[in-house]
Parts: C-alpha cells; sequence; structure tokens
C-alpha cells in the first residue's frame, strides 16, 4: 500500500484560492488512479476530483465542477488539487486516495480505493 501525506489546507476567505498536494511514498505511484475527498462535520466523505494513472482523464462532480482542477506530476509522486471560487460550503477536511489501476475509469466509491492519507483542513470563511 501507497503512503500519502496531504498539505496546503488552511483557512481562506469565500472567492479565494488554495491548492492541496498529496505526496505519495512506499509505491509505484504511477500506477494508481487517484482522488480527492471531503468530509464536513455531521456529514459522509464526499468525492470531489479523480484523475487517472496517466493523467490524461479527470473527473469532478457537479458541485466542484469549473472551480477545482486535479493534476499529478508521477515524476514527484504528487498529486493536486488547485480549488478556486471558494465557497463557505467547501470547507471541510480534505483527504486524497489512491487506487492501483492502470486505465481510465474514474470511480467515485470511497470503498474502491485503498490507501488514504491523514487529511488537510481546508475553512472558508463568509
Amino acid at each position: 500500500q501507497v503512503q500519502l501525506v496531504e498539505s496546503g489546507g488552511g483557512l481562506v476567505q469565500a472567492g479565494g484560492s488554495l491548492r492541496l498536494s498529496c505526496t505519495a511514498s512506499g509505491g509505484t505511484f504511477s500506477i494508481y488512479a487517484m482522488g480527492w475527498f471531503r468530509q464536513a462535520p455531521g456529514k459522509e466523505r464526499e468525492f470531489v476530483a479523480g484523475i487517472s494513472w496517466s493523467g490524461s482523464n479527470t473527473y469532478y462532480p457537479s458541485p466542484v465542477k469549473g472551480r477545482f482542477t486535479i493534476s499529478r506530476d508521477n515524476a514527484k509522486n504528487t498529486v493536486y488539487l488547485q480549488m478556486n471560487s471558494l465557497k463557505p460550503d467547501d470547507t471541510a477536511v480534505y483527504y486524497c486516495a489512491a487506487r492501483p489501476f492502470i486505465g481510465t475509469t474514474i470511480v467515485t466509491d470511497t470503498e474502491l480505493y485503498g490507501s488514504w492519507g491523514q487529511g488537510t483542513q481546508v475553512t472558508v470563511s463568509s
């Protein structure tokens, strides 16, 4: 299993931007499809972005589409989440997750991801 460490969270005003990073170790990063999820207090963990092993395919759910961008640098074993036009509803702990898969299909089910980071807090003030 690959180990994941997120960074880049913090406090930002509504309309602002943040870039999260997730660095992997202990595995061959390039064989993993990656996902970003978030969990707000009292809510279930939800998928916000996914990227295929090569970076050729990405997927976003409607609440973040057009505002969030996922990317990866396999040479640096890192996946990023650029978040723009942030809203108070984006406040949550953000997690990255890895799923060993060589293909273009992106899945949103938390149970299909085997490795998780510890999470990083994002707080958006109004």
